[in-house]
């Protein structure tokens, strides 16, 4: 039984992961990168004009890409060393809990993330699909 759910917890896991970072990319984007950039350079992030968009590129297109499927791996690592940036820059300084500030959120994220990452991303990941087809192709 474990086996046959696997697939489908691993997708809405995919999706949920995903979403929060492509919402919270988005929400740099939209915002106005500007605002990002400034609070990067308040919290003392080191190139704050070059950071930001690229966090912002981070979470948007990798949080698609999580919900997809694509690039898994490479994908999920990416979004975690963004997560212990977030961490170490933000959120240590708070402690454990959330509801301080602190990294216990970002810290499930990266988990999360790496987990779906390195475990096949489940049904319909386009990662499987892709393999799939190529295996078909090459036999």
């Amino acid at each position: 039984m474990v086996d046959q759910v696997r697939p489908i917890v691993l997708l809405l896991a995919r999706i949920a992961i995903g979403a929060i970072f492509l919402v919270h990319g988005v929400v740099k984007f939209t915002g106005g990168i500007g605002g990002t950039t400034a609070f990067f350079e308040k919290i003392g992030i080191p190139l704050p004009g070059v950071a930001a968009p690229v966090v912002a590129t981070v979470e948007t297109l990798g949080g698609a890409a999580l919900i997809l499927g694509a690039g898994l791996p490479i994908v999920s690592v990416l979004l975690a060393l963004d997560m212990i940036g977030a961490a170490v820059s933000v959120h240590f300084a708070n402690g454990f809990f959330i509801d301080k500030g602190g990294f216990e959120f970002v810290l499930a994220l990266a988990a999360g993330s790496l987990a779906v990452g390195f475990t096949g991303g489940g049904a319909l990941a386009l990662d499987s699909l892709w393999q799939r087809g190529r295996t078909t192709t090459n036999a």
